[in-house]
């Protein structure tokens, strides 16, 4: 006479099913998270420039206190070469738009940010210093102070080095 309880007969053992009802519900969750979460490129570039290489190159932090100037020569057809504009936001400006710009700009962040933001200048490696110097004293005048270059980072693995 066989126990019943210490039998291993395997037709009574069954794997049960995963159930799947409330996957839908999951997936539009994630979805959802993501569509919020993710930060979307709101600026056509209107200038053209080649980022100048650095040797000290380090990220950003929070990107949300961020804020960007483009330099460089016009992507429109029939400009001078040597003529390089200023771009602010979606539009192309003049020096005395930088303080109008700035002060925009840290009226729409939050105090927090505020107290971070700082001025990411974007400008093409064959911009003349002047025009860098001239935006940096328009951005003092503005009491933005903190001002990053943007830049990639050079090969420093030179063989010549021993």
């Amino acid at each position: 006479m066989r126990n019943r309880y210490f039998s291993r007969d395997d037709s009574e053992r069954d794997v049960p099913t995963l159930n799947m009802a409330s996957l839908p519900d999951l997936i539009f969750t994630v979805l959802f998270f993501f569509m919020i979460v993710t930060h979307m490129r709101d600026v056509e570039l209107k200038v053209s420039y080649q980022v100048p290489q650095g040797t000290e190159v380090q990220k950003l932090g929070h990107k949300a206190s961020i804020v960007h100037i483009y330099v460089g020569r016009s992507r429109e057809q029939g400009a001078a070469a040597d003529d390089f504009i200023i771009q602010l936001n979606n539009a192309t400006a003049t020096l005395d738009d930088i303080r109008s710009y700035i002060d925009d700009e840290r009226a729409r962040m939050s105090a927090e940010d505020q107290a971070r933001m700082t001025v990411s200048i974007k400008a093409d490696r064959d911009v003349p210093m002047g025009i860098i110097s001239d935006i940096k004293h328009e951005l003092q005048q503005a009491y933005a102070l903190r001002i990053n270059y943007s830049a990639t980072e050079t090969d420093t693995n030179d063989n010549n080095i021993k």
